[in-house]
């Protein structure tokens, strides 16, 4: 690699803002040197909603990082998300001069430009450009395209794009740290590097980061990127209305729904109860199982649901199934859940390939911030047209190209 093997990710969840420090090791696999986490305050649904809180907050995880990993941290990959954010599809075809034959890299270039010469709303910035497929005269997946002899290019890039100033927000928080941020990255997209197999990409597989505010998802067929987004619902919703229902603070509601809930239909006594404590463990009443099962279960089917309605057009392409983590991938019955909705094999899925400390982190609501490391190694392993690293000058100069401090 042309630069350190050791990258910091940084995840500002609504739960919880997590730092992750690893080292690429030459085989590829992922060693963690350390992980520091704070409970996410001033965050609502992935958006930055007040920024003092939100530092001290975005502080204290850093310092955790640095030093169970004995890193200093200077450069990180920031994760975003949020409903805001959007994709699309979109294609393009560059035909060669008369006088030209064989493709170049100039070719190759002009094709991507065009086939990413999108409208995309005034107040948005674009994330990512995402190469899905080239074509040369009408073949499609066609590789080894230089020097290949053609008269038609085509290409098609899945391109995700965000409201700039909720994604320069993010940024800002981070840079007045101060720390810089070396790319962007929408957070499914990292979470699926290791949480998604080749082979599972290339059967065609949903992924869904089911966190505290937001349920994030990337769809993969035939091996691309074919579908992104983000529903703004997530596990702290399931908890508000287990709070609403039975008129109990929200802390407590989270750990009846960690500890006694389930998503899933099950049989139960009839008549079954659960006891409720304070925060002292003196008992203050009762509620009945059937009915928080039900809380839960209406909710997480809706979130699903949404999922489904937004990658409607591709769950025929599904070979390898949806795989969930995130957090809120945890829940008892969550699987269950998701069959009835998708109609397909479910996994539920943490980050693998990775070693030192992940032992302890390799479970779903670490999935998106190891896969940000995994993301890093990756750009910097991609050819130089292709790299935000390489790009990244002109990516930060977008983002805050109508920014003032």
């Amino acid at each position: 690699m042309a630069r350190s093997t050791i990258y910091a990710g940084l995840e500002i969840g609504t739960s919880k803002i997590c730092v992750v420090v690893g080292e690429v090791k030459k085989d590829g696999a992922i060693k963690i040197l350390g992980v520091g986490q704070a409970p996410s305050r001033g965050i609502r649904k992935g958006e930055i909603v007040d920024f003092d809180i939100a530092q001290t907050c975005l502080n204290d995880a850093l310092l955790r990082a640095e030093d169970r990993s004995d890193v200093m941290i200077r450069n990180v990959f920031l994760g975003v998300t949020g409903s805001h954010i959007e994709s699309l599809n979109h294609a393009g075809v560059y035909r060669l001069p008369p006088d030209q034959n064989q493709i170049t890299e100039d070719d190759l270039e002009d094709v991507r430009e065009i086939a990413c010469n999108v409208d995309i709303p005034q107040n948005h910035v674009f994330l990512h450009r995402i190469a899905r497929k080239y074509g040369v005269d009408g073949q499609e997946q066609v590789r080894s395209l230089i020097g290949r002899t053609a008269e038609r290019l085509d290409a098609e890039f899945h391109i995700i794009h965000g409201v700039r100033s909720r994604v320069q927000n993010s940024i800002r928080l981070v840079r007045q740290v101060p720390l810089e941020v070396e790319d962007a990255v929408f957070l499914p997209l990292a979470a699926a590097q290791v949480v998604l197999t080749k082979e599972a990409k290339q059967h065609g597989a949903l992924m869904i980061d089911f966190g505290g505010g937001t349920a994030d998802y990337v769809l993969y067929a035939e091996g691309m990127l074919t579908a992104s987004g983000s529903v703004p619902l997530g596990g702290d919703h399931i908890t508000n209305d287990i709070s609403l229902c039975f008129q109990i603070p929200h802390a407590r509601a989270e750990r009846l729904k960690v500890e006694e809930g389930s998503a899933a239909d099950v049989e139960l006594e009839p008549g079954e109860m659960i006891r409720v404590d304070d925060e002292n463990g003196m008992f203050v009443g009762e509620i009945e199982r059937a009915l928080l099962n039900e809380v839960i279960h209406m909710r997480t089917r809706e979130i699903l649901e949404q999922v489904y309605e937004r990658c409607a057009p591709h769950m025929g392409r599904l070979g390898a199934g949806v795989y969930l983590t995130g957090g809120v991938s945890q829940m008892r019955g969550i699987d269950q859940v998701a069959k009835d909705v998708f109609g397909v094999r479910i996994t539920r899925s943490g980050s693998s390939a990775s070693g030192g400390v992940a032992a302890t982190y390799e479970n779903p609501c670490y999935s998106a911030p190891i896969g940000l490391i995994r993301y890093a190694q990756l750009m910097d392993a991609e050819k130089p047209w292709l790299s935000p690293l390489a790009k990244l000058g002109r990516r930060m100069a977008e983002v805050f190209s109508t920014w003032t401090f």
